[in-house]
């Protein structure tokens, strides 16, 4: 009694469900806004009732997350035409959902929005991560299509180097509302993260984690290091949410030096215990 309903099977409905099939693109380039695209394909999950068969999917969007309904915004109804449907969203579709103009000034580098799929099944259900069992709606194991997110992007043109306030460090060597030091790694389309992991108050310094940054939209690649020793040594390398895995090359945040945001996934080893993914997140002040 109280508990969630969607814990006991005999309360769950069966029916299919979309899994991301490919990423096609996440960055909307905020300065060519009203004709950039988003989108991923999907591919159906399908169950053993035909009467689960997915028909459409709705595409609803929110700025920043949030799984409270009337928060959503409908863009647009998809028919699910084959297992590779495609998904795609323009600025100017998000714009006007959103009820704003599709113009740079209406959007900010640095702000993300999150698309949340519902599906109309041939019997008329619907579904959504909020109808969802947890596990399915959440584990990348699953891959289960039901949210996806899009930055607003603008291109690197360094001059990063300066103080910036702590908003979220998952490693816990600063805390909310410190302020630490990005450094430009000269001639290069490149940050350090020298001083900001290891803080020297934890750990020593042993070679600094080195950002790579995309010129033409900002994206992030972190190639792997062992950065410091906090009694043992430490390796970072930068960990891909999209794909759910750490790779040198994939994706693992973003560096806007037209706002001076700073989102970065990292994944942390401690001697030999995997600490997985660690967000970083900086503000310039």
């Amino acid at each position: 009694e109280g508990g969630n309903p969607l814990a006991d099977i005999k309360n769950l409905s069966i029916g299919s469900y979309p899994t991301l099939q490919k990423i096609v693109n996440l960055n909307f380039d905020g300065t060519q806004i009203a004709t950039s695209k988003v989108a991923i394909r999907v591919k159906e999950y399908k169950s053993s009732d035909p009467n689960s068969a997915i028909t459409e999917i709705k595409i609803y969007a929110v700025k920043g997350a949030s799984t409270d309904k009337t928060n959503w915004k409908l863009v647009k109804t998809v028919p699910y035409s084959s297992d590779s449907t495609l998904l795609e969203v323009s600025g100017t579709e998000l714009a006007t959902a959103l009820g704003v103009p599709a113009i740079a000034a209406s959007f900010t580098p640095g702000d993300y929005y999150t698309f949340y799929n519902v599906i109309t099944t041939k019997g008329g259900q619907k579904f959504d991560i909020n109808t969802t069992p947890g596990a399915l709606g959440t584990l990348s194991a699953y891959k289960a299509a039901f949210v996806w997110q899009a930055y607003i992007t603008c291109p690197f043109t360094g001059g990063m180097e300066g103080d910036y306030e702590v908003v979220q460090d998952d490693w816990a060597d600063w805390s909310v509302g410190d302020i630490v030091r990005i450094k430009d790694v000269a001639g290069k389309n490149q940050i350090s993260l020298e001083e900001v992991w290891p803080n020297p108050s934890y750990g020593d310094l042993i070679a600094p984690i080195i950002v790579n940054v995309d010129p033409s939209n900002g994206v992030a690649s972190v190639p792997k290091v062992i950065f410091a020793d906090y009694g043992q040594k430490t390796s970072a390398q930068g960990y891909s949410a999209a794909e759910g895995v750490a790779d040198d090359k994939l994706a693992c945040g973003y560096v806007f030096s037209c706002s001076g945001f700073i989102s970065l996934n990292i994944r942390l080893i401690y001697g030999t215990t995997d600490y997985g993914p660690n967000k970083l997140v900086l503000k310039r002040l």
